[in-house]
Formats: C-alpha cells, sequence, structure tokens
C-alpha cells in the first residue's frame, strides 16, 4: 500500500507533503508524489520545478519513507488523475493540500479538494499550511 499526495508548488503543497511524509513513515508505507500538468496550458503555476520534486524525494528518505514520483498530465480534472491513481496504487490515504479561496472563486472555478473529498473511496486528510 501507499500513501497518494497531490503536489504544486505552493504552501498548501509543501504542507500536504509534510503530512503525507509524517503518515508514511507512520504507517511504513510508500509515498506517492503526484504532480500533473493540464493538457494544452500555456502557463501552468501547478508544474513542479525538477529541484522541487528533488528535494520532496531526498526530504522524505530522511524520514525513512521511499518516495516516486509520477509527473503526468491531464485534461479536464485533475480530481480523475489523483483518484485514479490512488486506485491504481491501492493507497491507503490520500493526502491533498487546501488553500484559501473566495467564496465567488469557489463558485466560479469549482474546487479540486471538494471533489477529492466527496468522491474518493478511501480516507483523504486535508492540510492547510500555517500562517
Amino acid at each position: 500500500m501507499s500513501i497518494v499526495v497531490g503536489y504544486v508548488p505552493t504552501p498548501a503543497g509543501e504542507a500536504a507533503v509534510r503530512a503525507a511524509t509524517a503518515e508514511a513513515a507512520l504507517r511504513g508505507e510508500d509515498l506517492l508524489v503526484i504532480n500533473s500538468a493540464r493538457e494544452g496550458a500555456v502557463v501552468e503555476t501547478t508544474v513542479a520545478a525538477e529541484e522541487d520534486l528533488d528535494r520532496v524525494v531526498e526530504q522524505a528518505a530522511a524520514a525513512g519513507v521511499a518516495a516516486k514520483v509520477v509527473r503526468g498530465t491531464h485534461r479536464d480534472d485533475f480530481t480523475d488523475e489523483i483518484l485514479d491513481l490512488a486506485d491504481q496504487h491501492d493507497a491507503s490515504l490520500i493526502v491533498i493540500g487546501l488553500r484559501r479561496r473566495s467564496t465567488v472563486g469557489k463558485f466560479i472555478m469549482g474546487s479540486v479538494a471538494q471533489r477529492i473529498l466527496l468522491q474518493a473511496d478511501r480516507p483523504v486528510l486535508a492540510v492547510k499550511p500555517p500562517r
């Protein structure tokens, strides 16, 4: 079994990776770090640099956790990719980071986090970055 974490290079993404690494160490499981770009996007701020991903893997190793990075692309929705990978890897837990959004922003853009929380068929740990 493994723990799946959706990672973006933001404070919320860093908080998610820290929490996922701690859970993986506690449970004695591997960590699957997912970073995905939207297909056809001209500018994609969610794509992590290689240095960021290398650092995440090194931090996991320092905590005694084997980590693997999955870099992919998604068409319409990152939610489906996270849930599919969690199924493929028989994940015991999905970890996501939450960020502040306005009510209007949630209404117009929807919420990937909300959809993961509602649609996942396994436990989800949602974390916020410290203020």
